[in-house]
Order: structure tokens, then C-alpha cells, then sequence
């Protein structure tokens, strides 16, 4: 995944023209674990993988000349004929098994055990301009009979998806149902009823500081789900992805990994409160640490309603407003308007070039990327209540969205 450099910003977005980013910034997905294929594209990210089997592989053979310099040097009686003393006394080992009631279960295997025939692995064949290969990723039941949400860009360009639970050898083949780059989530089913579904969390009732579970197939690891600890960082992030910008997002110091796409970030309650979705990682000139990105219960359950409806034949249709946008370089809060197009809803509803968004229908605004977010999000028809601020006032205005352009 791309590293996340949290001083690079966007400027001169054209929200009429997604092409027009000047710059990308370096938050994105947790990439797929290691491909099977030797023609890996962009999905699988092998290199990494075998550059730590190489540096292993390196380490192990340093290691054997520096036992034989070793043993040369010094006398350890390996093979030597001369008798050693060895001792005779037992080792000592706990009396306490795994099953003994005195241990008795923490929370944290408890949330785990109850999730685990909910959480899965997805595997998927890719396909596409730069090559073909496998993207790995996890993913959460949603419902009895078959239904399977998961990250868009896990299932994206793939010509085939398996789906496998927590203890069984065979794969069960996967239909995508819908799918929506643009908020990072995809709907699969398989053939199969009598599943665990996951629960929900209620929308809103996630709070900074909740301790969290995030559960998911890291690396592609043998065995059964990764389960990793931590707590809610913040919330309502916006970031940018190679897909479009997510907001609403839960940040969490939960350690998150490639595979971990898609699975579930949940309280202790065991109830999923958001989907793991991206990491940020330092660079050259920046640190980032323990900074992971799930995609709230908030956002995540009118969506599946949305790809409900996508699956079913229907078409998504983005809101447009019809502005230009830049980020504020002053410390303050908000979006600048940079252009407002003619006879446009921006422009009906009074919106000038150089004021400020501060909030859309009470959310606020923390810059472009979150303005961006809330007005594709938002259905065309839509009236929308913008808080800008113009020079040192704050005004209230009011836009009926447009359906966005088609790319």
C-alpha cells in the first residue's frame, strides 16, 4: 500500500471533473497478501513477501558461517566423545490446561469465538490491464441465506471469487452482487443457508476511546482469522483512496494488515461497528503509526441497501453540486470554494467563489475531501443545507443536488 504523508493535500478539485486531482494523497488500501501466481499485478503485492523469505533465507545462511566460526573457536562438545554432564531433573510445567474453569475466557475470546463462523476469507482472480493474479481479503456474513459484504477493491476486476470459513478445507464459489468503488464496499453471495450473521452495532452508538477487535485473514496466514486489539482513535475521518474519497470513517490503533480488507472492526459486545478498509504508514518525512481506517456502521448500513438495489438492476447516481474546491492552508476548518459553475446548483443557491464550507445537513466539513464525500453520497434531488462562511459571516444556504455525469 501507498505510504500516507499527512502534509500532502488536494487543490483545484473540480468536483464536475474527477480526473482534475492534482495530487493523490498516500492513504490508501491495506494491499492483497502475496499472489500464488507468478504473473502478480498491482493487487497482490508479492515482492515484499519474498523479499522477507530472501532476507530469512539470507539470515539463515549468515547464521550456519557464524556457527561454524563459532564452533571452530570454541570448544562446545558438539560430537566430542568426551562425556558431558547433563541434569537429571525434570522440567517444570504448569498443572494449569487450557480447560482448567480457573483461567476461565477473556472478553476478547469471547467476542473472537463469536464471530468466527461470521468472518471469512476471500480469494479472488484478478484480471485486468497491468495483468492477472489472486487478490486475498476477508470478508463478514451478513445474512443466512448467502450474503457476503466485503471491500470493493478486494473483488475488483476479479473474473472469480471463493469464499472460505474458519475451519474448512473447500472454497465455495462466489457471485458478486453489486459493487460501489466509490464507497469502498461490495455486496457477494453464495450458495448456502443456515449461516451466522454478523450483528450491527446501532448507527451512532460507536464513542472515541470504545475498545475494539478487529478480526481478519492478515497476510493470507494459515489457520484460522488474525484478531488484533485496540481502541477507537476517532472518529468521522476523511480520507482519499485510489477509488474516491470515504468519510465517516472509524480511525483505530487496532493493528490492521493486507488480507484484513473487509473483515470487521467490533466492540466488545461482539457487535460489528465498521469494516477495516485502509492503513496510513509513514515515509521520508513523515511517521504514522498504528493508524487504521474502518468504514462505519453509519455508513455501512444504508449502503448495503444501496448495493441491495445495484444487485437488483438498478444504478447508482451520484449528487452534484458543481464547484471547484481547494483545502485550507490557513489552520482553519472547512473547503474554499474555488469556482462555481454557471447555472448550476451551487450557483442557484448562491454559493461564491472564496467562501468557505464549514458543514453539510450539520456535519462538519474538515476539508475538500469531506465535502467531496458528503455530496456524491448524497442522492440527485436531494436538498442539501451548506454552512458557509463568506468574508467573517456565516450564512446558510440551500441546494438541490443534480445527478452527477456519468465518467
Amino acid at each position: 500500500m501507498k505510504s500516507c504523508d499527512r502534509h500532502q493535500v488536494m487543490s483545484n478539485y473540480t468536483d464536475s471533473d474527477p480526473t482534475s486531482l492534482d495530487q493523490q494523497p498516500t492513504v490508501a488500501y491495506p494491499p492483497p497478501p502475496p499472489p500464488t501466481s507468478p504473473s502478480a499485478n498491482p493487487h497482490t503485492r508479492g515482492k515484499s513477501t519474498q523479499l522477507l523469505v530472501v532476507v530469512a533465507l539470507v539470515c539463515g545462511f549468515i547464521g550456519g558461517i557464524i556457527g561454524v566460526v563459532v564452533s571452530d573457536t570454541w570448544d562446545l562438545n558438539v560430537g566430542s566423545s568426551r562425556p558431558v554432564n547433563v541434569s537429571s531433573s525434570p522440567i517444570i510445567t504448569s498443572s494449569v490446561g487450557a480447560d482448567d474453569p480457573s483461567l476461565g475466557q477473556s472478553l476478547v475470546a469471547q467476542v473472537t469465538n463469536a464471530l468466527t463462523d461470521s468472518v471469512v476469507t476471500i480469494s479472488s482472480e484478478i484480471s485486468d490491464a497491468s495483468g492477472s493474479g489472486e487478490a486475498v481479503g476477508s470478508g463478514v456474513v451478513i445474512t443466512a441465506d448467502g450474503e457476503i459484504l466485503t471491500n470493493a477493491h478486494v473483488v475488483a476486476d476479479a473474473i472469480s471469487v471463493r469464499v472460505r470459513f474458519a475451519g474448512e478445507t473447500e472454497p465455495h464459489a462466489a457471485e458478486v452482487v453489486a459493487i460501489d468503488p466509490g464507497n469502498d464496499l461490495a455486496l457477494l453471495r453464495i450458495n448456502s443457508t443456515g449461516l451466522v450473521p454478523v450483528v450491527f452495532a446501532q448507527p451512532g452508538s460507536v464513542r472515541v476511546g470504545d475498545p475494539v477487535v478487529a478480526i481478519g485473514y492478515a497476510l493470507a496466514l494459515d489457520g484460522g482469522p488474525t484478531v488484533s486489539t485496540g481502541i477507537v482513535s476517532a472518529l468521522k475521518r476523511t480520507i482519499i483512496t485510489e477509488s474516491g474519497a470515504l468519510n465517516g470513517l472509524i480511525q483505530t490503533d487496532a493493528a490492521i494488515s493486507s488480507g484484513n480488507s473487509g473483515g470487521p472492526l467490533v466492540n466488545m459486545r461482539g457487535e460489528v461497528i465498521g469494516i477495516n478498509t485502509a492503513v496510513a504508514r509513514g515515509d521520508a518525512t513523515s511517521a504514522a503509526n498504528n493508524i487504521g481506517f474502518s468504514i462505519s456502521v453509519d455508513e455501512v448500513i444504508p449502503e448495503i441497501t444501496q448495493l441491495r438495489k445495484l444487485g437488483a438492476g438498478g444504478i447508482r447516481k451520484e449528487g452534484f453540486l458543481g464547484v471547484g474546491l481547494s483545502e485550507r492552508t490557513d489552520g482553519g476548518q472547512g473547503a474554499i470554494i474555488t469556482s462555481v459553475q454557471d447555472n448550476s446548483p451551487a450557483s442557484i443557491a448562491g454559493i461564491r467563489e472564496g467562501d468557505i464550507v464549514l458543514s453539510v445537513d450539520g456535519e462538519p466539513i474538515n476539508g475538500q475531501a469531506a465535502f467531496v464525500a458528503a455530496i456524491r453520497d448524497s442522492e440527485p434531488g436531494a436538498v442539501v443545507i451548506i454552512e458557509i462562511l463568506r468574508d467573517t459571516k456565516r450564512l446558510t444556504v440551500q441546494a438541490t443536488l443534480e445527478t452527477r455525469a456519468t465518467d
